[in-house]
């Protein structure tokens, strides 16, 4: 079992941010705390860009930035923001899991020397990245949402285009985006349990519309983090995953973190 790491000082290392050009977090409770600082998993100085969320170390070491999804399929591979933030420069790690992924790059929440702020929080701030909803310590996701709304409130990146977000009601414009992690909002109209499946239903055509399903097997974890999904009938919601196609366009949710209460239902 890893111990969490508390550190003091405010959460932003704005001193650190200033001198960088670095696009501030929100100035919220949330961001304030020191939310993704987990047990070290080591240092060393960033050697390569691999992509919008990798990178390699000195020591061969390929790191991949935990709790984050890039905008866009075809940003993935711009290293252009991740380069002007860490090419040539130390960096600290922390994680609650340093497992391989299967391409052996190692999950971490990254910190620049002497910043508090993980670059997490700065490329969602930038509207450079998007939460995945993976991140199961609620202080880190706390933050990590924080910060991608602050770059949506302040149209950064990705949140320049009206359209970043999909319309639960144009399925043909959630299945342009098959196999790509893509944020949806909308009303839920019906929440249906057929077999081991739970679906949250945002139209009346099961065949066509948009729907989210929760497997049997992880309905106990989505309501273990305070979400029973009948109580989102009728309820306005943001979800956020990999788009498949079942009929209509679907969204798995392996994560309580990829469902998040819209106010204004």
């Amino acid at each position: 079992m890893t111990r969490r790491i508390k550190t003091t000082g405010r959460y932003g290392g704005l001193a650190v941010v200033a001198a960088l050009g670095l696009v501030p977090v929100a100035a919220s409770t949330a961001a304030d705390a020191a939310g993704c600082a987990f047990a070290p998993q080591g240092e060393g100085r960033v050697a390569a860009i691999i992509d919008a969320r990798s990178f390699r170390l000195e020591d061969g070491r390929e790191i991949r930035l935990a709790g984050i999804e890039p905008v866009t399929a075809e940003r993935s591979k711009d290293t252009s923001a991740l380069s002007a933030m860490l090419m040539g420069r130390e960096v600290t790690l922390s994680g609650d899991d340093d497992t391989p992924d299967r391409y052996g790059r190692q999950p971490a929440f990254v910190f620049l020397t002497s910043s508090e702020t993980p670059v997490q929080a700065e490329l969602l701030a930038r509207g450079e990245a998007l939460v995945s909803g993976t991140v199961a310590d609620k202080d880190c996701a706390s933050a990590l949402t924080a910060a991608e709304q602050a770059g949506r409130q302040s149209k950064q990146g990705i949140w320049a285009d009206a359209a970043a977000i999909k319309n639960a009601e144009s399925p043909g414009d959630i299945l342009a985006g098959i196999g790509r992690f893509t944020v949806v909002e909308g009303k839920v109209l019906s929440v249906r349990q057929a077999g081991a499946t739970t679906y949250l239903n945002f139209g009346r055509n099961w065949t066509r519309d948009f729907a989210v399903t929760i497997s049997r097997r992880m309905l106990a974890r989505v309501e273990a983090a305070g979400i029973s999904p009948k109580s989102l009938e009728n309820q306005r919601i943001r979800v956020r995953g990999f788009v498949e196609s079942r009929g209509g366009p679907r969204i798995e949710v392996l994560y309580p973190g990829q469902i998040e209460r819209v106010g204004g239902n």
